[in-house]
Order: C-alpha cells, then sequence, then structure tokens
C-alpha cells in the first residue's frame, strides 16, 4: 500500500498544481511580467485609411442599424470603406445593405453559403488603405472605437489589435448570466495583461484591426478565424494589443444552452488551431509559445485534470488531508449543481458568484469534452444557425 500512496499522491498534487496555475497562477504571472518588464505601445492620433468588413448571413432585419452604426463612427467619412459580405443569404441581406452604396458601402452576394473564413478571404482581397478592421453584424461600436484601434498602429511594430466587447443583459430578464460575466471579465483582465507586456493571443471576433498587407488567406474551414489570423500575423514578428478603448456592445447569452454552444464552439476551434498550427506551442517558431500554452492549450486539459485529481483524491481517501480535500471538492461541485439549477430558473433573480462561477467553470469543462468529441467526429460545422424564437447565431450546420 504505502508503495502505491506516494506515486498516487504525486500525481494529485501534479494535477492540482497545473489546475491552480491554469485559473490563478498564469493570471498572476502574466500581472507581474506586466509590472515589471512593461512594452511601450507608441500610440498616436493616426488617421490611415480603414476598411471595415462585415460577414452576415440573414442579417437583414439589423443590417441597416449596423452600417449606420458604423458611418456614425468618429472618423473621417473619406478614411472609411464598408465592405459588406452576404453569405448565402435567403432574405434582404444584400438589398438592405445595398441601399448605402453611395455612402461608401460595397456589397458582395455570395449565392452558395460557405462560412466566414471563406468569405473574408474575399472581401480582405478587395479592401484597400492600410488597416482592415473586422466587424460582425450583431454588435454596436462605440463612436470612437475605430479611432481608438487606428493609434496603436502609429507603432510599426503593431500587426493586429483587438477591441473590447461589453456584453450587456438583455433588459427584462434575470441575471443568470453572471457567472458568465464574471469569467469574460477575467479573460479581459488576462489578454490586456498579455497585451501590456508583448502580445496576447488572439483577437475578439466582433471587434479587431489588422494591417492588411499582413493578412494572409486562411483555410475555408476555419472556425476561430479571430484567433488564426492574429496568431500568424505574431508569428511574422508583430504584436497584437488589446485596447480597451475600442469597444463594440453585444448581449449576453439568453439562455444556458445559447451560451454552452458558444463555449462548444470555441473551445472545438481551439482544438482545431492546435492540430493544424503545432508550431505555435514551440518556442524557437512561436514569439507567443508560452502565452498558447498556459492561457489556450492548458485550458483544454482541465476536464481530466478535475477527473485525475478526484480519482487520486478517492484513491487516498484514508487519509485526514485528502478527507479535507475530497470535502472541498464536493462542496465545489454542489455549488456548481445549486449554480445549474439556479441558472436554468427562468425567473431567477439570485447572483450568488459562489454558485454561478463554479457552475461556469464546470460548464466550461463540459463543453470542452463535447468540442472534443466533435473534432474527432468531424461534426463541428464553420457556419452559425439561429434557434426559432432567439436572437444571435446559433448552430452549427456544416461540418468540418
Amino acid at each position: 500500500m504505502d508503495q502505491l500512496i506516494r506515486p498516487t499522491a504525486i500525481v494529485f498534487w501534479l494535477a492540482l498544481g497545473l489546475l491552480v496555475y491554469v485559473y490563478l497562477g498564469y493570471p498572476l504571472i502574466v500581472w507581474l511580467r506586466r509590472r515589471l518588464f512593461p512594452r511601450a505601445v507608441s500610440r498616436a492620433p493616426i488617421e490611415p485609411f480603414v476598411t471595415v468588413v462585415v460577414v452576415a448571413h440573414n442579417e437583414g432585419h439589423r443590417i441597416g442599424r449596423r452600417i449606420e452604426n458604423l458611418l456614425a463612427s468618429d472618423y473621417p467619412r473619406d478614411r472609411l470603406a464598408i465592405i459588406v459580405g452576404s453569405d448565402g443569404s435567403t432574405d434582404e441581406t444584400a438589398e438592405r445593405a445595398a441601399r448605402y452604396r453611395n455612402q461608401g458601402v460595397t456589397v458582395r452576394h455570395f449565392e452558395q453559403r460557405r462560412g466566414k473564413a471563406a468569405v473574408l478571404n474575399e472581401l480582405v482581397s478587395l479592401a484597400s488603405g492600410e488597416l482592415v478592421v473586422f466587424a460582425d453584424a450583431r454588435q454596436r461600436f462605440e463612436p470612437g472605437a475605430i479611432r481608438a484601434l487606428a493609434a496603436n498602429f502609429a507603432d510599426p511594430q503593431v500587426g493586429a489589435v483587438s477591441g473590447e466587447l461589453v456584453l450587456q443583459r438583455r433588459r427584462g430578464t434575470s441575471p443568470r448570466g453572471e457567472g458568465g460575466g464574471f469569467y469574460w471579465k477575467y479573460e479581459k483582465f488576462i489578454r490586456a495583461n498579455e497585451s501590456w507586456a508583448g502580445s496576447t493571443v488572439g483577437a475578439t471576433g466582433a471587434i479587431y484591426a489588422i494591417r492588411r498587407a499582413l493578412f494572409d488567406a486562411i483555410p475555408q474551414d476555419t472556425i476561430l478565424d479571430d484567433v488564426l489570423i492574429p496568431v500568424r500575423i505574431s508569428r511574422r514578428g508583430y504584436r497584437v494589443l488589446f485596447e480597451a478603448e475600442a469597444r463594440a456592445h453585444d448581449l449576453v447569452s439568453g439562455t444556458p444552452r445559447e451560451d454552452f454552444i458558444r463555449k462548444t464552439r470555441t473551445i472545438a476551434g481551439t482544438f482545431q488551431l492546435f492540430a493544424r498550427e503545432p508550431w505555435l506551442l514551440n518556442p524557437r517558431r512561436s514569439p507567443v509559445w508560452f502565452e498558447a500554452l498556459s492561457h489556450k492549450a492548458l485550458r483544454l486539459a482541465i476536464p481530466v485534470l478535475h477527473l485525475v485529481i478526484f480519482a487520486a483524491n478517492l484513491a487516498l481517501i484514508e487519509f485526514g488531508l485528502y478527507q479535507v480535500m475530497m470535502a472541498g471538492q464536493l462542496l465545489f461541485y454542489g455549488a456548481a449543481m445549486t449554480g445549474g439549477f439556479e441558472t436554468h430558473r427562468a425567473h431567477s433573480r439570485r447572483r450568488n458568484i459562489l454558485l454561478t462561477v463554479p457552475y461556469t467553470m464546470c460548464l466550461l469543462g463540459w463543453a470542452t469534452i463535447v468540442g472534443f468529441a466533435r473534432i474527432v467526429a468531424r461534426r463541428q460545422g464553420v457556419t452559425w444557425e439561429r434557434m426559432p424564437g432567439e436572437p444571435g447565431p446559433r448552430v452549427v450546420s456544416r461540418p468540418v
């Protein structure tokens, strides 16, 4: 028995240590690195020519408001162009967008739906000027967002800049997204500190900008264009920044199912990313290997770490310390279950972060398992679909 205790205890503490590193250790490291070794950015109020590209599918009900929002930006109109790509839309998306052609809006309608990555390749090839800003149809930019993005490109070392997505609760809904909102703030904290110390991994798909000359066409079945495009730019020696003053606004997920689908798709895309871009974890080839490993890759192991910790703890349960550790685990999972029940209650008004955060952590773990299964089975698609009665994009339809 003694011969088994030591290896099992080592496995337990290693797995627990990795889990603590992923959740707390790495955020602390990037915060300290930012404080001790900050890298300045030479921002300036420059006004390069900017092309905003928007990929839309069946967004006829809001494409006009989206274009008007972009046209209302605090940026010189003669330095701003907008290209809208209608990806196989069967409604009036293209027709309604075309009403703005006399205001500098170019519309391209693609009869066959291919997914965002394929359309982006087409639209960026049509873009003019120095910068390309990527936007979605559903969010809204603050007036100064494009100007805030552009200011960072006064520094010749900057190749891409991500803005900040601000999530707001739908009017009249319960605070069921409290855990998700906390997680999003936590995520933005990490990105901001990565940026101040060097480069962040990826960008926010709803609002980010790149130097047009640095764009390389991406595979048409790419799930996370907002990660692949920036990391390829970082590979060429340019910095990828996070700009908190460039804000886009969106609504939080309306239902737990919507939130889960979004997370599953994102995690499936991360599995795809590392399968296709293994250089990301190579210190000799990737300037952001440490960030990619700590911020992205190790998170994919979270479900395995939880399972290993529980199994090892169970094997050591006869010892006092491990009884306390098991009690802590059971308390954590009990809080997660309670948080899940509260989240799924239609009229729940509880905002107990001690319940919603454990629930969100467990939800991410389950989404990781489902995302991995979908990638392995080639069931994860590259296009979004709406569910009846729910706003915003939904289930994927075309497998990769």
